[in-house]
């Protein structure tokens, strides 16, 4: 194909792609049916990954629930029952460590059968100055909100690509959109955490895997206690974020094949604005917002959760 003629293709798809983004804005597409699916979650002992584990069990499907404390894992378990779920089956595993996932995802594929939708959601934070932060503690961040990503991925993705069918969904956060201070270790995981799952992304799609489908959340704070003390210094326009409404929006991107979500919707500007203005501009809104000292008054969760 000459040049002009890929030109002109490129040019009219992308208008289509436009069209079609504006189009889904107004009008959402078909949900996609879950029941039957067997979805894996990590981090499901508490927090989004409980609420997603309880609204995924209503949606008919199978669960696979992954955490490292079992007492969190036995609580979502009664939970996702008490809402009609027939098959669920939990893991204690430890995600900052490669062979306790391999063992525990073996352990998987034999006792339930290939996972079908993978959500890496187990996630930690340190939220201390670079310099302050113990060396084990960063290289666990790294571990559990990164790494660990690699290898389910290389656990469960074969059989996703085998079969043509599958979804890989990466909890990541605002902070892997844009460096802060006091998290500079969660910020760098969640960075590679997005770079990552686009990356594998494109991979499915330069392999013609189009029944492989991709979903970045990038939620700002979320009020589940791992970042508690923080506070939004304009609420109205960035408000700490309800647990409820952060797993039904993840829920509906999931079942719409949304390959990327920010939460709340204004992050979309935030992230638009960032990708032309001088880094001055940019750190003048950081201040506005509050977003420069956000992690001052940050407690996160008791050491007893």
């Amino acid at each position: 194909m000459n040049f002009f003629l890929e030109t002109l293709k490129v040019i009219v798809l992308l208008v289509y792609y436009l069209l079609e983004s504006l189009v889904l804005l107004v009008v959402p597409g078909r949900k996609k049916n879950v029941s039957g699916e067997i979805i894996l979650i990590t981090g499901a002992g508490s927090g989004i990954g409980r609420l997603l584990a309880v609204k995924f069990a209503s949606l008919g499907a199978t669960l696979v629930l992954w955490d490292i404390n079992q007492e969190g894992l036995n609580c979502t378990v009664r939970q996702v029952k008490e809402k009609g779920a027939a098959r669920v089956h939990s893991y204690v595993c430890d995600c900052s460590k490669r062979q306790d996932i391999y063992r525990v995802a073996d352990q998987v594929k034999k006792e339930v059968g290939d996972v079908s939708i993978l959500i890496n959601n187990a996630g930690i934070v340190v939220g201390k100055r670079f310099l302050d932060s113990p060396d084990s503690l960063v290289e666990k961040t790294m571990e559990v909100n990164t790494i660990a990503h690699f290898w389910t991925y290389k656990a469960f993705l074969p059989a996703m690509i085998a079969a043509n069918h599958g979804h890989l969904v990466s909890i990541a956060s605002c902070a892997g959109l844009c460096g802060a201070s006091q998290i500079a270790d969660y910020c760098a995981s969640k960075f590679a955490a997005i770079g990552f799952a686009e990356s594998i992304d494109i991979e499915m799609r330069s392999l013609r895997k189009t029944g492989v489908k991709t979903t970045i959340v990038c939620p700002y704070v979320i009020n589940t206690g791992m970042f508690d003390g923080i506070k939004s210094k304009w609420p109205r326009l960035l408000p700490v974020l309800e647990p409820e409404y952060v797993a039904e929006r993840i829920i509906r991107a999931v079942r719409q094949n949304q390959e990327v979500l920010f939460i709340p919707r204004i992050v979309y500007i935030f992230y638009f604005l960032r990708s032309f203005l001088p880094v001055k501009a940019a750190i003048l809104f950081l201040d506005y917002f509050g977003l420069s000292d956000l992690m001052n008054t940050f407690k996160g969760r008791p050491k007893k959760e």
